[in-house]
């Protein structure tokens, strides 16, 4: 993704966040760090294995909703000995791939895990349980989990097994690899992504409405790696209109591994829309369609094309979210335009802004822009991202950060 900048720092390479290709269920040949024994080495090795199980969740990026990304490492006498994910809702967790592969070498063993360890029936056993019945006689949590019947008592049920646990390692890196789930438990909403890519003037489009393409081939290619993370993918009745998108991942995409494109959901009250669309082809990926209109015939129409219709009273982003969370997903990538996309903000659907900003100039008083009104009169009432990181990616400058707590918190859903 080109160079992170941080403002009164030098340059650094980005890590790959939208990464995540491989996923191989195995376990690596890696050994633990080599070096005298002591706190300081121990630190190490526990930040080491930590990012291990960090790497190895990511490789269920986009597939494991509504559960979490997890990688588990055992670890024996200074080699690893086991490792494993979880790939998806309905397998067996990370923690049962790595001892699975540990064996017997398990007991008396360290593992590492980047999420507290379960301890309650769902889909699958606890894991906690199944770690104590191995023999492991360390667990390195990178994070409690943040699901009320698991937050703490897994941890609790391994001490009071004897099992030394400690808590905390590369915690930053571990809430951020799993930011979805721990919203979607805390808010009971997916979470929002809205991503746009405007000119250095900020239009999306000119004022004929052409905008194909904004952005250079490597910003492009860097937009089907998020939205193969991402579980669906939402546009307004405009975009299909104007645009005629697939909203597919078509480009620069390891050839090893499958694309899984993600559900394509259209909101459009009317239901004004053109009989022939990519979106109608299904082959590739799901289309659901929401909309307020009770106009049967083009429902009809749309059903024999293979395409899921939900009729709402009001359809609203605030409400579309809250039925997203009930079908179980974790991320949702808004590439509406501007119309959508300022309700979804002012209704706290979107958590996370990505601006991708190319050095380019159309002008136009009427040309289109990323955000509608949002009925800020003033400079000193804009809404200020957080934890903001620039990047370079070819030609172009990708802005990414968080929007203002007080625009999502409960009380405004």
């Amino acid at each position: 993704m080109g160079m992170q900048h941080n403002p009164g720092g030098a340059s650094e390479p980005v890590p790959s966040e939208l990464g995540g290709f491989d996923q191989k269920n195995t376990m690596a040949s890696d050994t633990v760090p080599s070096s005298p024994s002591g706190p300081n080495f121990q630190e190490v090795q526990h930040q080491s294995m930590m990012q291990r199980c960090i790497a190895l969740a990511r490789r269920a990026l986009g597939a494991t909703a509504p559960n979490p990304l997890v990688g588990c490492v055992i670890v024996q006498d200074g080699q690893i000995v086991g490792e494993g994910f979880h790939p998806k809702a309905g397998e067996p967790h990370a923690e049962v791939f790595a001892l699975r592969a540990a064996g017997e070498l398990a007991r008396g063993a360290t593992l590492y895990v980047n999420l507290e360890p379960c301890n309650h029936y769902g889909r699958t056993p606890p894991c906690s349980e199944a770690l104590i019945k191995a023999g492991i006689v360390q667990v390195v949590v990178g994070m409690v989990d943040p699901d009320p019947r698991v937050s703490g008592r897994g941890i609790a049920q391994l001490r009071s097994a004897g099992v030394e646990v400690v808590v905390g390692i590369e915690e930053a890196a571990c809430q951020r690899l799993n930011e979805a789930f721990i919203h979607r438990v805390r808010y009971r909403r997916p979470f929002g992504i809205l991503k746009y890519a405007m000119t250095l003037d900020g239009k999306i489009a000119t004022t004929s409405g052409h905008s194909a393409w904004v952005t250079d081939p490597a910003s492009l290619a860097t937009v089907h790696r998020l939205r193969a993370v991402c579980d669906a993918i939402i546009v307004g009745g405009n975009t299909v209109r104007r645009d005629n998108p697939r909203l597919t991942l078509h480009r620069d995409l390891p050839a090893e591994k499958p694309a899984r494109n993600p559900l394509r959901i259209i909101m459009s009250r009317s239901l004004q829309l053109p009989l022939q669309a990519r979106l109608w082809q299904t082959v590739e990926a799901p289309t659901l369609v929401l909309t307020e209109s009770r106009n049967p015939e083009f429902q009809q129409y749309l059903i024999q094309q293979g395409i899921e219709v939900i009729n709402f009273e009001a359809l609203t982003p605030a409400v579309v979210m809250s039925y997203l969370y009930e079908r179980g997903l974790l991320s949702v990538l808004w590439e509406c335009g501007g119309t959508l996309a300022a309700p979804a903000i002012a209704q706290g659907a979107v958590q996370k802004v990505m601006a991708f900003i190319a050095p380019k100039i159309v002008g136009g008083d009427t040309a289109p822009t990323p955000v509608g009104e949002l009925g800020l009169t003033t400079m000193t009432n804009a809404l200020s991202l957080e934890q903001v990181q620039w990047h370079t990616i070819g030609a172009d400058c990708l802005i990414e950060g968080y929007l203002p707590r007080r625009l999502w918190e409960p009380t405004r859903l």
